[in-house]
């Protein structure tokens, strides 16, 4: 799936169904046969000043900005490689303010030649270790362009 300004790829799982996303973004996710969020993925142009340098605690304060509660970072790591360019990444955990849900999500601010982008990608927390292991290869599958 590819962002329409041309910033980035995003690789999704066989099973993945496009998502509803925010203009200029592009999301997939897999929900059981009830309905229930397994997995999901999203990736969007860079935004606000998120960079390489500030984007672990970036992230971090925009979760308790937007509605979430209590983030609480698990791992971060810089200069990771990246097809077509380098990032930033952390890992967290939180909880939103709608429905109290717990999800674990590895997201990252990711450099390319053309600018920018933003991925995402998360799961329940406590079905972290069935679905880790599948977002894991999508921030390894993601290509910044």
């Amino acid at each position: 799936m590819e962002l329409p300004d041309g910033t980035g790829v995003l690789s999704v799982p066989p099973d993945a169904k496009p998502a509803e996303s925010d203009p200029g973004s592009v999301s997939a996710n897999v929900s059981s046969s009830t309905g229930e969020l397994r997995i999901y993925l999203n990736a969007a142009p860079r935004q606000g000043s998120e960079s390489l340098d500030n984007w672990n605690t970036f992230r971090l304060d925009h979760l308790a900005d937007e509605n979430s509660s209590s983030p609480g970072k698990i791992a971060e790591r810089t200069g990771m490689a990246f097809r077509g360019g380098t990032g930033s990444c952390v890992e967290d955990r939180y909880v939103t303010h709608v429905g109290n849900n717990r999800y674990r999500e590895i997201a990252c601010l990711v450099a390319g030649s053309k600018g920018s982008s933003v991925l995402i990608v998360a799961a329940p927390d406590d079905s972290w270790p069935l679905y880790g292991p599948v977002l894991e290869q999508a921030v390894d599958a993601y290509r910044a362009e």
